[in-house]
C-alpha cells in the first residue's frame, strides 16, 4: 500500500504569494472558493500508515504538519511520525523547511551529493544535530528501502538546473541531465508513483521511465514559458528557471505526455501566476480535458 498526502501544491512563494497583488492572488486572499490557497510543494508518503516520509521540506512545513493529522505527534511530550525527509533538489522551497525540524527530533535526511554539499556549505543547517539527523547520500538509479515505512524510493536523473542562489560560471542556467537534479520513483513493489516537481524538458530516458508509472506528480510551474514576463511579475522565463511549461507545444507537458498512457497524472509545484490554480479558468478546463488533475493541499491518494 502507498498512502500519499499532498502537503503543498504551489511553487515557491505559495498561493497567494505574500507580496503579490496580482488578480489571482487577490482572489485567493479574499477567500474566493474558485481560487483555493495552497502552500509550497511537498508530499508525505507512508506504506504502513504509521511511519511517514516528507518529500521536500518546504518553507511552509510547520503549517503543513499542523493541518495534516497523520503527521501530528502521537506519544509522549515530544514525538513525530515523520521518519525522514527526502530532497529532490537544493531549491529554497525544497530545503528551508528543514529548519522547522531543528528541535532535537530524530529523523533521517536523504539527498544527492550536490544537495548535501549545498546544505553543508551553509552553517545554518547545522541547527539539525547530525547525531539525531543523519544525512544519507542517494545515487541515481539506486533504490533506497525506507523501512519500516514499507516502501522504497529510487532517485533518477531529470533535466534541470542548479538553484538560482547557486548559479555561477559562464553558463549559470545550463540544463543538466547528470543526476544533479532528480525525480523520485516511489514503490511498494506493486505500484509506482513518480514525483517530479521540477523538469526542464522531456528526454527519451524520462519518457521511458514515465511509461512505467501508475501515478505521476509532475512540474506544473507555468502555463506558458513567458507568462511571468508578460504579466509583469518577473524577468525570467520558465526555461531560464529550469521548468517546462504546461501548454507550450510541441515541447510542453500536455503535448509530450499525450501518448504515454499514464493512468493518473497530477500537476504540482504550480506558480501563483499559473491560471490552472483558478477552478473557473479556461486553462484549468484545458488541462482537465487533457487528462490532468490539479494538486491541492490535503489531496490524498491510497494505492
Amino acid at each position: 500500500m502507498l498512502d500519499i498526502i499532498v502537503l503543498g501544491a504551489a511553487a515557491g512563494g505559495g498561493f497567494p504569494q505574500w507580496n503579490s497583488g496580482a488578480p489571482a492572488c487577490k482572489r485567493a486572499r479574499a477567500g474566493d472558493p474558485t481560487a483555493q490557497s495552497c502552500t509550497q510543494a511537498s508530499l508525505a508518503v507512508s506504506g504502513d500508515g504509521i511511519h511517514w516520509y516528507v518529500l521536500n521540506a518546504s518553507p511552509d512545513l510547520r503549517t503543513q504538519i499542523n493541518q495534516t493529522p497523520a503527521l501530528h505527534p502521537r506519544t509522549g511530550l515530544r514525538s513525530t511520525p515523520i521518519s525522514g525527509v527526502v530532497l529532490t533538489s537544493g531549491e529554497i522551497d525544497a530545503i528551508t523547511g528543514l529548519l522547522t525540524m531543528r528541535e532535537k527530533q530524530a529523523f533521517s535526511l536523504y539527498a544527492t551529493a550536490p544537495v548535501l554539499e549545498q546544505l553543508a556549505a551553509n552553517p545554518v543547517f547545522n541547527a539539525l544535530d547530525r547525531t539525531l539527523v543523519p544525512r544519507h547520500e542517494m545515487h541515481s538509479g539506486q533504490p533506497v528501502a525506507l523501512t519500516p515505512a514499507g516502501f522504497s524510493i529510487t532517485p533518477f536523473a531529470v533535466p534541470g538546473k542548479v538553484p538560482l542562489y547557486a548559479e555561477q560560471g559562464e553558463n549559470p542556467a545550463e540544463i543538466k541531465t547528470d543526476g544533479e537534479f532528480i525525480g523520485l520513483d516511489i514503490s511498494d513493489g506493486k505500484q509506482h508513483v513518480l514525483f517530479i516537481p521540477g523538469c526542464a524538458m522531456m528526454t527519451d530516458a524520462l519518457r521511458k521511465r514515465l511509461k512505467t508509472a501508475d501515478v505521476v506528480f509532475f512540474d506544473g510551474t507555468l502555463w506558458t514559458d513567458d507568462e511571468m514576463v508578460r504579466m509583469g511579475l518577473g524577468q525570467k522565463t520558465g526555461r531560464r528557471m529550469g521548468h517546462m511549461s504546461v501548454a507550450d507545444t510541441p515541447d510542453g507537458t500536455i503535448a509530450t505526455f499525450a501518448n504515454l498512457n499514464i493512468p493518473h497524472k497530477i500537476l504540482i509545484h504550480i506558480n501563483n501566476s499559473n491560471p490552472i490554480l483558478l477552478a473557473d479558468s479556461p486553462e484549468r478546463k484545458q488541462a482537465k480535458e487533457a487528462g490532468w488533475d490539479i494538486a491541492y493541499d490535503g489531496m490524498r491518494l491510497t494505492l
